[in-house]
């Protein structure tokens, strides 16, 4: 009797072991939560004040808190290209920011995060902005993702100005004459985005529709992308959050989202997916500091939005996966959008492109071995694919060119866009990020061996993805996509 009672006990135990060790081998499940225009100082983790948001702090604080991030151009449509392929998004033809009816959009060719998951047996769904193409042929349904719900674009591109007021006056190149903005469902229209109220209503709408996808594919591994239109201008929050923080609108609308990353939370541990959910929350780019009040932190980089000092460039980036990551790991190293791609290919056992792609896996430096180094140089591009600064390690050099500039120029107030000086021409400067990472203080004279490593570092981005600036073209280049004649 006893020795049956034995080996019974031997059974169960192997089977509740099996079990154990299946769950912990299950690929991991991955949501993705991508911020608009959100700066480097925009979270209580990161230095914010006037309002608190302790569950996206939750994140690092449970996972890793990434501090030398960025974005892999200071604009929409750029940086969101870079995140779904992992390139630079010159390299695939997609720079600055597409409009409506844009006659080119992701190239259907390029293998995006979507359709990485799918492969390797994921369901995938996509929430909020896209910005990569409004017409059907590039539309998220067409990139990998099974479901789509959210705005085709940047949330200020309908025909009224930031305040909600009517356009008069399309002279200014900010207003011009948009179409009507609408929510789609899949690539159907199913809602018209007419006033400030409509906007306010779009965090609690895209936390309801992932909180419904989370509950119906919680049985199979799942990706899911969640691309907020805010804080990019207009801002508008809901009557549960007005007035909440010490910060006026913008403090209350970042209380929301935080809010909305709470609910995510609170469902991943209803349905059991706590533990084996990687959960990364990101920005596309600095602050559009131009908007003053209703504008973000940079967290005391220079410049913001549009720009390729570290204002612009240098985002929050938090990632929670419990099964992997230690709690509290505070990762420093050069690290980058583009990076992302690489790293959940790892994590979820998925195939890299056959086409290049620019990232670097960063799950070893995040999970076994903090003194890797996965990343010592970075290309930094923007406009016509003009080549605006390298670095490497912590040496950055700025490259002779145009650009816009924040400094000296007043802001808006309460919704009105100010006026931030274009065609400031930069000279070539050289900082040390690590004793001077407000890119004050040019080195260039005392250090003229680093300018010229530098140098060769940017004539071999010019070979590689070319610089507009100086009219040479890349030899790695892909196009973008193009509408296809019926």
């Amino acid at each position: 009797m006893l020795k049956k009672i034995i080996i019974a006990l031997v059974a169960v135990s192997f089977i509740v072991l099996q079990s154990f060790n299946l769950k912990k081998s299950a690929k991991p499940n991955v949501i993705l939560i991508f911020m608009d225009d959100m700066g480097y100082g925009d979270l209580s983790s990161y230095g914010a004040t006037g309002y608190s948001t302790p569950n996206i702090d939750r994140i690092g604080h449970e996972g890793a808190r990434l501090t030398n991030f960025l974005a892999a151009q200071a604009v929409c449509s750029a940086s969101r290209a870079a995140l779904l392929t992992g390139c630079y998004p010159n390299r695939i033809g997609i720079t600055g920011a597409l409009f409506p009816n844009s006659p080119i959009g992701l190239n259907a060719d390029e293998t995006t995060l979507a359709e990485m998951f799918k492969e390797a047996g994921y369901s995938t769904g996509m929430i909020g902005k896209w910005h990569l193409g409004d017409h059907e042929d590039f539309s998220p349904l067409n990139n990998g993702f099974d479901q789509f719900y959210g705005l085709p674009y940047s949330n200020d591109m309908w025909p009224v100005d930031f305040g909600g007021h009517a356009i008069t006056d399309t002279t200014n190149y900010r207003y011009k004459a948009f179409p009507p903005l609408f929510l789609l469902d899949g690539k159907e229209k199913v809602k018209e985005v007419k006033t400030l109220d409509d906007q306010a209503e779009l965090v609690g709408d895209y936390t309801n529709h992932a909180l419904s996808f989370i509950k119906k594919k919680k049985d199979k591994p799942f990706f899911l992308y969640l691309a907020h239109s805010m804080p990019h201008v207009p801002i508008a929050v809901s009557s549960k959050f007005k007035g909440k923080s010490e910060q006026g609108i913008f403090g209350d609308m970042m209380m929301e989202i935080d809010h909305s990353v709470g609910e995510i939370m609170s469902s991943l541990k209803a349905n059991g997916l706590e533990e084996n959910t990687i959960v990364i929350f990101t920005s596309d780019n600095g602050p559009w500091l131009t908007f003053g009040n209703h504008a973000g932190s940079s967290g005391g980089f220079r410049e913001g939005k549009q720009v390729s000092f570290e204002g612009g460039m240098r985002v929050p980036c938090l990632i929670r996966w419990p099964e992997k990551i230690k709690p509290g790991t505070i990762f420093n190293k050069l690290s980058s959008t583009i990076d992302l791609f690489p790293t959940l290919v790892e994590a979820s056992g998925g195939t890299l492109p056959n086409n290049k792609i620019d990232g670097v896996n960063l799950l070893p430096a995040l999970t076994e071995n903090s003194s890797l180094t996965p990343r010592s140089q970075f290309y930094y591009y923007y406009g016509s694919n003009n080549l605006e600064a390298v670095r490497e390690g912590n040496w950055k050099l700025i490259l002779p060119h145009p650009g816009l500039t924040y400094k000296d120029t007043p802001f808006g107030h309460d919704g009105q866009m100010g006026m931030p000086k274009r065609g400031h021409q930069y000279e070539m400067q050289l900082f040390n990020l690590n004793t001077d990472p407000g890119e004050e203080y040019d080195l260039k004279d005392q250090f003229p061996e680093v300018v010229s490593s530098l140098l060769k570092l940017a004539e071999e981005a010019r070979a590689d993805l070319g610089d507009d600036l100086s009219k040479m073209k890349g030899q790695n280049v892909r196009p973008a996509g193009k509408i296809q004649a019926k």
